[in-house]
């Protein structure tokens, strides 16, 4: 009898799953202590769906009837959850959503594209069948008005672009190019062999020693000296070194088109009879003269290292390139001078200011010279 006792009353006082009354414990599962005997069955509100509802627990959010949730329980039929506080709606958290801040799906859609054969110019591509063959077209209901005007028609609408030959420049470089027709001692742009379906092998005797050559395309009331092409010793080795070194030290850090306008007005000194006929002795003009040279990473006193290969490349292709003339910047045209826009010095009041690129500003002088 003792044992029995103590099992009675271990059952009362600590009643396990099989000693369960309430209906929600069997349905939820639950087995605390505090919540399962706040929970009861009853009938459901008028209007509703199902046969009962039962009040839970929810300590986060007060949530009313949700569609499709509850259980089946033999002989009371559909059983729907609600709120301990008594939450009596009947309409579904699904209408009751704020949706005022949801937007429309995004879609991608693909653009329906015309037939190849109906594009403007597309009838060139035809032009067999419709100059050279014995077939014709026949149109349903009215008779085409079109007839022998075909070509007429399709080249009114039909661009002819001409093939770019493909270049060898990086795409930043390439996008600055703007003249086809490089100098003809420029190996590196010159065609691999001569062209004697368009001109005779006898011709180069008979020719102008510039033609070929790249000349400044300046205005008439410009400088004479800028209508003078580059000596052919620019195109050395040495020379290019020259330049690239220029453009590496003093713009590696502007954009391409800031470092072209640097090596336009160093190729601009070389035309100009007031400076050096070489590209390194221009360059290098004064580099005895401490923090008083033509350009300043000359005489700095610091020693020149290229820490930046990949950077060095591109210098070389813009010197070469502008040194060809396949890049000519229009709103440099003849500068020989610039500053960095931190500084203003004494000289720029007495030359015209032509314009800003990136960090610095470029100046042509009013007579050629130095003023």
């Amino acid at each position: 009898m003792a044992p029995l006792a103590v099992g009675l009353c271990l059952s009362v006082a600590s009643p396990t799953a099989t000693a369960y009354q309430d209906m929600r414990s069997m349905i939820s599962g639950l087995e605390t202590g505090s919540d399962r005997w706040t929970t009861f069955v009853e009938r459901s509100v008028a209007g509703s769906v199902h046969q009962a509802e039962m009040p839970f627990i929810d300590k986060s959010i007060r949530t009313g009837a949700v569609s499709g949730a509850g259980v089946e329980l033999p002989g009371i039929g559909s059983v729907a959850f609600r709120a301990k506080g008594g939450f009596r709606g009947t309409t579904p958290d699904e209408v009751r959503i704020n949706r005022a801040e949801k937007q429309g799906r995004v879609a991608n859609t693909v653009p329906v594209a015309p037939p190849k054969f109906f594009n403007a110019g597309s009838i060139f591509e035809q032009k067999a069948s419709l100059l050279g063959s014995s077939s014709e077209y026949v149109m349903a209901f009215v008779k085409p008005e079109i007839k022998g005007k075909e070509v007429q028609i399709a080249s009114t609408f039909f661009v002819k672009e001409t093939d770019k030959a493909a270049s060898n420049l990086p795409p930043m470089v390439a996008e600055l190019v703007n003249n086809d027709k490089a100098d003809i001692l420029a190996t590196a742009f010159a065609p691999a062999e001569p062209n004697y379906a368009k001109e005779s092998p006898f011709a180069s005797i008979l020719k102008d020693e510039n033609d070929g050559r790249f000349i400044p395309p300046v205005m008439d009331d410009d400088h004479p000296w800028a209508k003078t092409p580059l000596p052919p010793s620019v195109f050395s080795e040495r020379e290019q070194q020259c330049l690239a070194a220029g453009v590496y030290f003093e713009a590696r850090g502007e954009s391409v088109k800031g470092q072209a306008a640097v090596a336009q007005v160093i190729l601009n000194r070389v035309r100009n009879p007031a400076y050096p006929s070489t590209i390194c002795g221009v360059v290098y003009q004064n580099d005895k003269w401490r923090n008083r040279c033509q350009f300043s990473f000359a005489c700095d006193g610091i020693r020149d290292r290229v820490k930046s290969p990949s950077h060095y490349r591109i210098a070389e292709e813009v010197a070469l390139a502008v040194t060809a003339g396949k890049i000519w910047l229009p709103e440099v045209g003849t500068s020989t001078h610039y500053h960095a826009t931190y500084v203003q010095p004494r000289w720029a009041g007495a030359m015209e200011k032509m314009k800003k690129i990136g960090r610095h500003i470029f100046y042509r002088t009013h007579g050629g010279g130095w003023n």
